[in-house]
């Protein structure tokens, strides 16, 4: 047994802790507690970021799960559309060989060539052609009814439905100017004729649709696609031939562009090719669709910018308005532009001294095509509350007068006015007479007088051509001549020669101005 205390004996208690261990103790505490909420945060997070990939992949799954099932179920449709289709062709088939035996004795019956004045006599002898496939017959009768054109386009598309074949007919109808123009063709040698070639595409678009899938599948032949595939190829090397796209004449590109898209042979590797072209072409009509359709969408805000900047703000909003990028590229501010650009334009025409003689004539002109491009514009895109078009049809309004004005005939008293030079007046039917003439310039007395066996004339009456100081060996008088009114003015003046203003052709607008803008191409 331990021995008890001494109760006399004093006893020591322990120390107390000391305030440095306190203090080491609160601040373990302090960190503990700080750890272990930085790791209850830390696998929070973790918990949160594997929640998230796996609703996102449960998201995947399910959306790949619908695309296998809307695939499986595209197939199916296809699959049965094939019998559907087969059956729906061989029905039409039969119908078109029922009408064509009904349609020949008809016309045995009555007159071999129908009247085509109207809508329904048109689409008669179209469908003459067409159950004949009668291709040239139906080429030259389709080009040389150009002004019948919105006719056609309306009927062209229900005489090709009867056809056995219609884009095989259609490839030989075009063969005739496209890729190169037969040589026996004297219209095509004569005028273009790319307009007929892009009417008959663009009508032959809804008779190769699909009867039951419609757009997604396209009714042409594996041979008659590989026959507009090598059209297409033959164009493409004709290219450097012709000295490349700045050669090539408009008509024949825009047919090559629809000849694309209507048999569906467009390439990626050309997309290039194709952008140039557009922006070549992109003041026409059907160019922002066409763009779409060959594949260019994502090239569409670089072609804007380019059209943009040189100058083609108008064709700009076409494109900007089709690719669904008003947003981006504001119509009202390119509109402005184009206006600016197209005074600037018209005042250094009025101020160039070599077109004073037409010059407020083309100064107008051009104003009065900018003017009606952006009034289009306006209309078609509903810009009325961005851009009130009241003042720009006062000014349209006030150059038509003023070109009405211009035109009316001078009154007789003004024609006869005495001429500066002083002298006798001619007489009335003077300036009626094809082979008279009178000079601006004052006659040598020598020649003042006339012959004792002719009537007196005196060649000081009205300017026909303004005044304009000689530059001679002489000085500053105008060299002599002999008078003869059987001679024309340019070969009495001389050196005086005025010749007629000519408009210049369209380059892609260089002087900044757009050319009159069509509601069709053709």
């Amino acid at each position: 047994m331990g021995s008890l205390p001494d109760p006399g004996e004093l006893t020591h208690p322990p120390p107390p802790p000391s305030f440095d261990d306190f203090q080491r103790q609160t601040s373990l505490m302090t960190s503990c507690t700080l750890l272990w909420k930085e790791l209850s945060d830390h696998f929070s997070s973790l918990e949160q970021d594997l929640i998230k990939k796996s609703d996102a992949l449960k998201a995947k799954v399910e959306a790949l799960n619908q695309e296998t099932q809307q695939s499986l179920k595209a197939l199916d449709s296809r699959e049965s559309s094939i019998s559907k289709s087969l059956s729906v062709a061989y029905e039409t088939l039969e119908k078109a060989t029922k009408m064509s035996i009904s349609f020949s004795g008809t016309v045995r019956g009555r007159e071999e060539d129908p009247e085509v004045d109207d809508s329904e006599g048109l689409l008669m002898k179209l469908k003459s052609f067409c159950h004949k496939m009668a291709v040239k017959e139906f080429w030259i009768f389709v080009t040389s009814r150009k002004k019948e054109l919105e006719l056609f386009r309306s009927e062209l598309p229900k005489a090709l439905a009867d056809c056995v074949d219609p884009p095989r007919f259609v490839l030989e109808a075009i063969s005739e100017d496209f890729p190169v123009a037969s040589s026996n063709n004297s219209a095509s040698n004569s005028c273009d004729l790319g307009w007929a070639c892009v009417l008959l595409l663009e009508s032959l678009i809804p008779v190769m649709v699909d009867p039951v899938l419609g757009k997604e599948r396209m009714l042409v032949t594996p041979s008659i696609k590989g026959k507009a595939e090598e059209i297409a190829e033959a164009w493409k090397k004709s290219l450097e031939e012709r000295g490349g796209i700045e050669n090539v004449k408009t008509p024949d590109v825009h047919t090559f562009l629809q000849h694309l898209v209507t048999f569906g042979i467009v390439k990626e590797e050309d997309v290039d090719l194709y952008r140039k072209l557009v922006v070549a072409l992109a003041w026409r009509k059907q160019m922002p669709k066409l763009a779409v359709s060959l594949g260019l969408g994502d090239k569409m805000p670089d072609m804007i910018e380019e059209l943009i900047g040189r100058g083609q703000q108008v064709d700009a909003v076409h494109f900007t308005y089709e690719a669904g990028l008003a947003d981006k590229f504001p119509p009202v501010p390119l509109l402005k532009a184009f206006l600016k650009d197209a005074k600037k334009t018209v005042t250094s025409i009025l101020e160039d001294p070599n077109n004073s003689g037409r010059a407020a004539h083309m100064a107008a002109k051009k104003e009065q095509s900018a003017i009606r491009a952006v009034l289009k514009c306006i209309e078609e895109y509903k810009l009325e509350a961005a851009f009130p078009p009241e003042d720009l049809k006062k000014r349209l309004e006030h150059l038509e007068r003023a070109k009405i004005e211009k035109k009316k005939p001078a009154s007789p008293a003004a024609k006869r006015t005495r001429a500066s030079t002083g002298g006798p007046m001619p007489p009335a039917k003077a300036g009626r007479s094809t082979n008279a003439y009178v000079s601006s310039f004052p006659s040598p007395p020598t020649y003042i007088r006339s012959p004792p066996s002719h009537t007196q004339y005196s060649p000081t009456a009205v300017p026909a051509y303004p005044a304009v100081p000689a530059v001679y060996g002489h000085g500053s008088r105008s060299p002599p001549y002999v008078y003869s009114p059987e001679a024309p003015p340019a070969a009495i003046v001389g050196s005086y020669p005025v010749s007629p203003v000519s408009f210049p052709a369209y380059g892609g607008y260089s002087n900044g101005m757009a050319p009159a803008y069509q509601q069709a191409y053709y």
